[in-house]
């Protein structure tokens, strides 16, 4: 994954009421309901073999490193959907919240204050922008291209302040040093 979607992926987390299960035969139970039952089908998701995951389910073993992060992402991230869903609706209509220490890079002459060097910024974007990237989210678009929608917001938001100033700015998001996003 990349930095921006592992940050809508965090932000998509943090909203749930209740903690994920805690252990094993709990959270391959919810797989499974997820899954109308069919062990083959959690197998997959979890990367191990089906008759490993049968062991699990009788207790005759416990899953690897590997398979339990496999298994709590997992189930993270089919965990109270209606409730993440509820809350990323809400975030795009008010705006979300991006922090990030960043490249920006701009289209300008060099030596200028447009030159392109890391920043460190904490913005609220518009919700019209926050949409746009809660949809390329959704529609499993590429780092590049969220890149490419984050920084456009930011360029708006932050350096273009609505249409305020710089008009005309390009604005390109590169080398993300973290970025955090909140709702």
């Amino acid at each position: 994954m990349g930095a921006i979607r592992d940050a809508l992926d965090r932000a998509r987390n943090a909203v749930t009421t209740r903690p994920i299960p805690v252990r094993t035969g709990t959270r391959l139970a919810f797989l499974l309901k997820k899954e109308k039952g069919s062990t083959a089908a959690v197998a997959a998701r979890l990367g191990v073999s089906q008759r490993s995951v049968q062991r699990y389910l009788k207790g005759d073993r416990a899953p690897s490193p590997a398979a339990a992060a496999a298994l709590e992402r997992e189930v993270r991230q089919d965990w109270q959907p209606k409730v993440k869903a509820r809350a990323e609706k809400e975030a795009a209509r008010r705006g979300i919240v991006v922090e990030t220490r960043a490249r920006f890079g701009f289209r300008a002459p060099g030596g200028t204050t447009d030159d392109a060097r890391l920043r460190r910024i904490t913005q609220h974007i518009t919700p019209e922008n926050s949409a746009e990237a809660f949809a390329a989210y959704r529609a499993g678009a590429s780092e590049d291209e969220l890149a490419a929608i984050v920084g456009g917001a930011l360029g708006e938001s932050y350096f273009r302040d609505g249409g305020r100033r710089a008009q005309g700015l390009d604005v390109e998001l590169t080398d993300i040093d973290y970025i955090d996003i909140g709702y």
